[in-house]
């Protein structure tokens, strides 16, 4: 039989020593998606204030809607101290998409 393979999605978190930021994305290629912030592939994003994206953290999501709504979930919390906790902790993640 014919099956559809669906890409993979990502939920991402990175941070910049330089502007002491973390910035929260889905795609489906993080390693890719990285270096795309730190070249300034985005002109006009957050993330062209710094050069040094580092990856914090890579959550795989099920689709493209479950890792888009997680991020938006975390961008709402306008918390530092909940995407450290989800850093040290991913399975809160889990525990999000539980709750919807």
């Amino acid at each position: 039989g014919f099956f559809y393979i669906y890409p993979m999605h990502f939920l991402y978190i990175i941070y910049s020593k330089q502007s002491n930021r973390f910035y929260i994305g889905e795609t489906q290629n993080v390693q890719k998606r990285v270096l795309m912030h730190n070249q300034h592939a985005f002109k006009n994003a957050f993330t062209t204030s710094a050069k040094d994206w580092q990856l914090e953290l890579s959550f795989e999501c099920e689709s493209k809607e479950e890792a888009f709504c997680l991020e938006r979930f975390i961008k709402r919390m306008k918390s530092r101290v909940f995407i450290e906790k989800i850093i040290r902790n991913p399975s809160v993640l889990k525990e999000i998409l539980n709750k919807k």
